[in-house]
């Protein structure tokens, strides 16, 4: 080998590491060049959370933290679940959470002593609601949808916007609901 030779293979051998280095190497003619990746550090972004108030007949209320798109069985597992006598039929449980919201889990018990028999339309049930003047299973279901698909209600005027119920409904209904 002419020593000339020798030298250009160095300065080619030292050209491929060095190159290497900074996140290219040099290939023979008509390959591609080998991909390494130098320098490249993946960073999580920060997972997105929701706060939650969850009260009613939970072993500890209060308010909760939990990643975006929790569910209401998350919540309540997150406060040490539902207290001796709690209903799980008061609340559906695969519904997502939204922040902001305020979880009130029912221990299936009637009113006591003729207080409150207002119906909850955030955790009633669509028979429950169905007790509600001219409400039948077809408006009941609509609003248990909205209400799954939309979150709760955060007035008791947000019934508006469930297909079928208009000003003169919700005037029938407005003493007979609460929210939460």
């Amino acid at each position: 080998m002419h020593p000339m030779s020798s030298g250009l293979v160095s300065a080619a051998l030292v050209g491929a590491v060095v190159a290497a280095g900074v996140g290219w190497v040099l290939a023979a003619p008509g390959e591609p060049p080998p991909h390494v990746p130098v320098g490249v550090v993946e960073v999580a972004a920060p997972e997105a959370t929701i706060v939650v108030h969850v009260g009613g007949a939970v072993a500890n209320p209060g308010l909760v933290e939990l990643a975006e798109g929790a569910r209401v069985a998350d919540a309540i597992r997150a406060v040490g679940g539902m207290a001796p006598g709690a209903s799980s039929d008061s609340v559906n449980l695969a519904r997502r959470l939204v922040d902001g919201e305020h979880l009130v889990v029912g221990d299936g018990a009637p009113p006591v002593g003729g207080g409150d028999e207002r119906v909850r339309i955030n955790s009633a049930t669509a028979d429950e609601l169905e007790g509600l003047p001219g409400v039948g299973p077809v408006l009941a279901g609509r609003i248990v949808e909205h209400r799954s698909r939309a979150g709760p209600f955060a007035e008791v005027e947000d019934l508006l916007a469930v297909p079928g119920i208009g000003e003169r409904m919700l005037e029938s209904i407005r003493d007979r609901v609460q929210v939460p």
